[in-house]
């Protein structure tokens, strides 16, 4: 193939490229900041003599309304807004339900349902829509999200190239098959893919990527559980070393014949040293206020105590101990429910009552756990340093410090209240709103049916279910204003100019016919692999959009060339540009990067083995399917 000659402009945007690089490697300064300098640095170079053609700089900030970060901003929204009605935390529950409490177990179901849903919608949209899913996963298992959040990135973007609609490249292949076929002789006619003609391939990789994370995840994944204690550790570490109290759950099963059916829950606790913290009894869980004085069986109980205390209950009244949370894994989540310090000031009416004889569970929603008075811990389990005592019974004091468990929805109403001063602060205080469920999903689907039914532009129609949940009160407007990642924002608005100057400049051809002219006389195979390799390099630096567009007619010459088949060559460069795990310049990289805490060394670690990973089981699928 003839080389086109370097020109001046083509020169400045490889020093630029080369830049971007440098400063994405070293992180001199951050990626988004980076991303800002390089728009600058473009936009000025094309004032310069000589550089006018680098850029249209009328139209430098383009990027910013881009159907791609318009698409990123309102899947931002609308994730908000289904976490906002509670359907994430159900979501959250079941994948707890079947995954435990351990990453191992965890990443391939989130990866692949991700993968899945992928499949037919934006990789974007499928990671935005589960990023609120895997922080509160983070949450209740302490996994960090640095743990979790690449492998469903990664299978977010593997998991586009199982339709032919799961990525922007394969949805053009066909069009511009279509374009080349002009140019080609009978026998050399491309016909287009079907939809699913592509899905082993897709399955296979994403198959592929949840192995490379399960076998090799806990090498390179950033944030092990034994960096550090968590703030959990401490908090579970503080409550055992003052109250005595563990601050874990246990859940027990109750037979009908049980000992300790038909008593008071006020008994059970004195004689046994525990707190019965919720019942799930008739299909129906029941948390403070516990409407059940006397217990009934056949039941669950969640219960809280010392180990020891809790085995010996156990045993003595016929009681199965399970392993996990099961019944209670939503209503005792840790974004829910957990322990709180109150202080009885001296003006409150709670002075000198008992939490009995004010009826605590019903009137304010909390268990109490624990008394601390100066010196002293009164409370139903024993100890080295005190004896168990009836707390329900105990009259409250002015400086008292009430050690609870109650729902931190409770809690935060609670602050209103002059008799009590809430000491805890670090608990999630947001506002649920379950009533707009319907309309959550209403727009949801509509946004959905849209993209999967019209031809409207994705962007408008994700937009259009964001706008629905803000007019429908699902989302205030400055929730959804921070509900946006503007850090992911600027970095893609920002590079996207120096995408469109690699392109326009020529410089990407230039690129490309330079290596392919290299690769003159190589086997087909290694043609193949020359251009996935090409296609996996120009995905890491302009759009898989701009990729595609100007790799498939080179791939499709140089099939025809070398006599290999032109379909399967422009295949590769559709599916290659997926290829885009080394640095966060993808869009999916780039929404996780800032909730995950990633830095660049992070995803060139993992994804150097992914890319090699992709390369192999993509091109060998390729020739064993076609």
């Amino acid at each position: 193939m003839e080389s086109l000659g370097l020109t001046v402009e083509m020169v400045a945007v490889l020093s630029l490229l080369t830049l971007t690089v440098i400063l994405f490697v070293t992180e001199l300064v951050r990626v988004d900041v980076t991303a800002i300098i390089i728009l600058v640095v473009l936009g000025l170079l094309g004032y310069a003599p000589g550089l006018e053609n680098i850029g249209d700089t009328s139209t430098l900030f383009d990027g910013f309304s881009s159907n791609a970060v318009i698409s990123i901003i309102a899947v931002m929204i609308i994730g908000a807004g289904l976490d906002k009605t509670g359907v994430m935390s159900a979501v959250t529950a079941v994948i707890l339900r079947f995954g435990g409490q351990t990453e191992e177990r965890i990443i391939p179901i989130i990866a692949s349902t991700v993968g899945v849903i992928s499949s037919f919608m934006q990789n974007v949209g499928a990671a935005a829509l589960f990023l609120p899913v895997v922080s509160r996963i983070s949450s209740r298992t302490e996994i960090p999200m640095s743990r979790l959040l690449m492998p469903m990135g990664f299978c977010a973007i593997l998991g586009g190239t199982i339709t032919m609609v799961g990525s922007s490249p394969l949805i053009l292949l066909n069009d511009l098959m279509a374009s080349s076929n002009a140019s080609l002789p009978a026998d050399a006619q491309m016909q287009p893919f079907d939809l699913f003609s592509v899905t082993p391939i897709g399955l296979t990789l994403v198959v592929s990527g949840i192995l490379y994370f399960i076998i090799f995840g806990r090498f390179l994944l950033p944030g092990s559980k034994e960096d550090g204690p968590t703030a959990a550790d401490v908090r579970a570490d503080y409550l055992s070393r003052l109250y005595g109290l563990d601050s874990g759950y246990t859940e027990l099963s109750v037979p009908e014949d049980s000992p300790i059916v038909g008593r008071a829950l006020l008994d059970i606790h004195a004689e046994f040293n525990i707190y019965v913290i919720a019942i799930h009894v008739n299909n129906k869980s029941h948390l403070a206020p516990i409407v059940l004085d006397i217990l009934e069986a056949p039941c669950r109980l969640a219960v809280m105590g010392q180990p020891s205390a809790i085995r010996r209950f156990a045993v003595q009244n016929d009681l199965f101990i399970h392993p996990r949370i099961d019944k209670f894994a939503h209503d005792l989540a840790a974004h829910r429910c957990g322990v709180a310090e109150i202080v009885i000031p001296p003006d409150s009416s709670m002075i000198g009552k008992s939490a009995r004889e004010v009826r605590a569970r019903e009137r304010y929603g909390f268990s109490l756990l624990a008394i601390y008075r100066g010196e002293d811990v009164l409370s139903h389990i024993s100890t080295d340093d005190h004896e168990p005592t009836v707390i329900g019974f105990e009259p409250l004091r002015a400086g008292d410090t009430i050690l609870v468990h109650t729902a931190w929805r409770t809690l935060s109403a609670l602050k209103r209240d002059r008799n009590f001063v809430i000491v805890t602060s670090d608990f999630p205080q947001e506002e649920l709103r379950p009533k707009k469920l319907g309309w959550a999903l209403l727009f949801f689907a509509i946004s959905i049916g849209m993209i999967l039914l019209t031809d409207v532009l994705l962007s408008l129609c994700l937009l259009t279910g964001a706008a629905g949940m803000i007019v429908s009160r699902v989302l205030r407007i400055d929730e959804a204003y921070a509900a946006v990642g503007w850090n992911t924002v600027f970095l893609l608005a920002s590079l996207i100019p120096l995408g469109s100057a690699v392109q326009t400049t020529g410089t990407a051809e230039w690129i490309a016919t330079g290596i392919l002219s290299a690769l003159d006389g190589v086997p087909i195979w290694g043609l193949q692999i020359g251009v996935a390799v090409l296609a996996t390099v120009f995905t890491l630096i302009m759009s898989n959009v701009g990729a595609t567009v100007l790799l498939v007619p080179l791939a499709v010459s140089i099939a025809v060339a070398a006599g290999g088949d032109p379909a399967i060559f422009a295949l590769t460069v559709a599916i290659s540009t997926s290829n885009s795990f080394l640095i966060p310049t993808h869009q999916v990289n780039a929404l996780i990067m800032g909730p995950a805490g990633y830095a660049v060394r992070d995803f060139m670690r993992a994804g150097i083995g992914m890319t090699a990973l992709f390369l192999i089981v993509s091109i060998v699928m390729m020739n064993v399917i076609f």
